[in-house]
């Protein structure tokens, strides 16, 4: 269904009781995320809140998305996976063959309704337009500052319009934007992004770049914002699908060339001057649950600000998981398994991205496996569709396994493991927040294929250790040899699951390296397969924690080491490095 605009969706969250309002006072600095911040962590995401009264004319609202029940309601369907199979049924229903002049026929109303989707630009002025800010100022606008060691406030769910220059094919989507003054931002354009090819092709011709900034409207065009679309196609079709009926458009008044959706609740609008020098922007409390570094981004000009009235200030926090922005991923992993599917890698049955892989990090795939080495196929298909190119860890297993019982995964994927042969090691483009790579936005990458191995996959000399130590054991055991050691979890091993996890205190360089070695050669480790060493302010039988702090400092390449014995020759034991990294250390 459609939403009329962000005020009916308000109304629809209330009556559902998924949203509550704040009537006292709040400050948009540091107060308004800290609420936040706590409501989303409590069960189920917590509930929307809707901030009214901010030290400006406009309420706020947070957490919209924040659930999957929110999250189904902002793109109007029952469940996530219905999307998906919905794209599935058209796709199967216009590549099936057409044998006769009635098949065809039986199309066109199909066609009639995509058709009627597409976006139209509609003449005269929005529902956006209703008020007109003559002197734009964003300090009327409650923009957030979220933590406490962020560069300023920042505008943080802005739906962001720009155009190529020499097709004016129309690019929509998210990036922060610091605030540094009335008619000033900051435009957090990474280089991978589609807007900043824009912005590369307007510095070549010399021209301004005209951009707008759309905030509220219809919930969905913030997530279509979001989605991993192909560079050409057009964000607007995708809400227009999601929402079943077309996004009208509306001409800007001051940068004519951008359309913006008619029912937004800001807009503003602006340039960008390519051969203007760039500004220091950051740092930022990010997705990533860290602080990204301050860099030079290019500068934002606000020629107009326009709103609707009774206009609501949207708004998110993002950080440490959970998070709102977890259920924005989920949506996206929901709904696009079927084009992945369905285009590049037709052997994949599911997938999962674990909210404490913060999306790219950490990304767990069933395939229907007919092949040798057909997990080493799904890799290469998978790291280099769209944004998955970003990922870090990929965990392969078979048709049949439950990948979001992470227990029932751990335990098949390692019971089907050798870490000698089973794992393998990439490099590739990384998220530019990505702060374990060695170079920006370039490192490692890890597939780990838990699938169960064929003949000709199989190493004749390993032998698959049928039994474990017992957890007590291990932990007495490396806690008394070791010193640097603060913290064992071997608590994995009672389950079935042949790794541990260690809290380590470094103190020189290539400590890791060294302690793993000495590990693995020591007395009783020989059916360990996988050690992860994390900092020793990790608590490690904290698994979400953990693994969130792992994952983060973990570029897989160089951070693994693999112990094979000399005295065993079927042992092998791989050590993977998810410590905080210093350039003393490390």
């Amino acid at each position: 269904m459609a939403w009329k605009n962000q005020l009916e969706f308000i109304k629809a969250l209330e009556e559902s009781g998924e949203l509550v309002r704040i009537k006292e006072f709040v400050d948009p600095k540091l107060e308004i995320a800290e609420i936040t911040d706590r409501v989303s962590k409590s069960g189920g995401g917590g509930k929307a809140l809707l901030f009214e009264n901010t030290g400006t004319n406009f309420p706020v609202l947070m957490n919209a998305y924040g659930s999957e029940r929110r999250m189904c309601m902002a793109l109007g369907v029952d469940h996530l996976d219905a999307v998906a199979k919905e794209i599935e049924e058209l796709f199967q229903l216009l590549s099936s063959p057409k044998e006769n002049i009635i098949d065809k026929l039986k199309l066109l109303p199909k066609l009639g309704q995509f058709a009627s989707w597409m976006p139209k630009v509609i003449k005269g002025k929005g529902a956006c337009q209703e008020c007109i800010l003559e002197n734009p100022d964003l300090s009327k606008i409650p923009v957030l500052t979220c933590w406490p060691k962020d560069g300023g406030p920042f505008i943080t769910l802005p739906v962001i319009h720009t155009k190529d220059p020499e097709t004016q094919s129309r690019n929509v989507g998210m990036y922060r934007m610091q605030v540094f003054g009335p008619t000033l931002t900051g435009m957090h354009w990474h280089k991978h992004k589609v807007s900043a090819k824009h912005f590369s092709a307007y510095k070549k011709s010399g021209k301004l770049m005209p951009v707008a900034v759309a905030l509220g409207g219809d919930p969905v065009y913030a997530y279509s914002a979001t989605a991993p679309l192909p560079e050409n196609v057009d964000e607007y079709m995708l809400a227009g699908f999601l929402r079943k009926k077309k996004v009208e458009l509306v001409k800007c008044i001051t940068q004519p060339e951008i359309e913006v959706p008619a029912d937004a609740d800001f807009i503003i609008e602006g340039y960008v001057d390519p051969s203007e020098d760039l500004i220091w922007e950051g740092p930022f409390g990010d997705h990533t649950g860290y602080y990204s570094l301050p860099d030079w981004y290019p500068r934002f000009h606000v020629t107009a600000i326009t709103h609707k009235k009774n206009a609501v200030y949207p708004a998110t926090i993002v950080g440490i998981p959970p998070q709102e922005d977890a259920w924005l991923g989920k949506a996206t992993e929901r709904i696009f398994l079927a084009p992945i599917k369905m285009t590049m890698v037709p052997e994949i049955k599911d997938m999962d991205m674990p909210v404490e892989g913060v999306f790219h990090n950490l990304v767990i795939t069933q395939i229907d496996k007919e092949y040798p080495g057909q997990g080493q196929k799904v890799m290469n298909a998978m790291w280099g569709a769209g944004q998955m190119m970003f990922n870090k860890i990929l965990v392969l297993a078979d048709q049949g396994v439950k990948i979001q019982d992470y227990l029932s995964l751990a335990q098949y994927v390692f019971s089907n493991l050798n870490p000698a042969t089973d794992i393998s090691f990439s490099t590739g483009p990384m998220d530019v927040l990505d702060h374990s790579c060695s170079k920006l936005g370039f490192g490692g990458k890890m597939c780990i294929d838990g699938t169960k191995k064929l003949e000709e996959e199989v190493d004749e000399n390993y032998i698959n250790p049928q039994t474990l130590p017992a957890s007590k054991e291990i932990e007495d055991q490396l806690l008394q040899q070791y010193p640097e050691i603060k913290a064992v979890f071997a608590g994995l091993l009672d389950k079935g699951i042949s790794c541990i996890i260690l809290s380590v205190k470094k103190d020189k360089p290539g400590h890791i390296r060294q302690l793993h070695h000495s590990i693995g050669a020591g007395t009783n480790m020989q059916a360990i397969k996988m050690i992860l060493y994390v900092e020793h302010t990790v608590e490690p039988s904290d698994l979400p924690t953990c693994l969130w702090r792992f994952c983060n400092n973990l570029d897989p390449k160089r951070d693994s080491h693999l112990f094979q014995s000399d005295t065993y020759p079927y042992v092998a034991c791989l050590g993977l490095d998810g410590t905080r990294k210093t350039k003393e250390l490390d």
